[in-house]
């Protein structure tokens, strides 16, 4: 892993470890093994763990990125939200953010527009929050479809984050936290 990727990673988990994560930080921190930290993946997913002063912090995570350059184009750090899943989508720069960003599984239906939250360094996040439906709808899909417009219009840009790996990587997620 390159250093600028590393503080990628650090940076978006991080942005999902919000202050609702430190609100409910688990009485008992650790991780197996004693460890700090943990990173493991499942498919097309990563799951990565840090325990801080503040509590164990825990998510799933998918990136894409530019393959030349290596730049970041897509980030979603996902964690378990009491029977459902909330976390974070960290999506380009020259989008439409006022248009905000619509989300689909498979050829499903697809949401009312999600509000962006703000921009940072490495992007724009969307927070995401889901129902127990629609994290149902994630561990049997195939792909979860993102779909924003440029800014100054122009065609819908649409981003596909694979689901392989899902269930296992929230299954993962859900027992580390407890």
């Amino acid at each position: 892993m390159n250093l600028q990727y590393k503080i990628i990673q650090s940076f978006i988990l991080a942005i999902a470890a919000s202050a609702a994560w430190s609100a409910s930080a688990p009485s008992n921190p650790g991780l197996p093994g004693g460890a700090s930290s943990l990173q493991e993946t499942y498919d097309d997913w990563t799951v990565a763990c840090v325990v801080q002063a503040a509590g164990k912090t825990c998510a799933m995570q998918q990136e894409q990125h530019v393959q030349q350059s290596g730049q970041l184009v897509l980030a979603a750090e996902l964690r378990p939200a009491g029977t459902g899943v909330g976390g974070t989508l960290v999506l380009p720069f020259g989008l439409a953010l006022a248009k905000g960003a619509t989300v689909q599984i498979d050829e499903g239906a697809v949401s009312a527009p999600l509000a962006f939250s703000t921009c940072v360094p490495v992007g724009c996040v969307v927070p995401v929050s889901f129902d127990a439906k629609m994290l149902d709808g994630l561990r049997k899909g195939v792909a979860f479809k993102i779909k924003v417009v440029p800014d100054g219009g122009g065609d819908a840009a649409q981003f596909a984050v694979s689901l392989k790996g899902f269930s296992a990587a929230f299954d993962r997620v859900a027992a580390l936290l407890k």
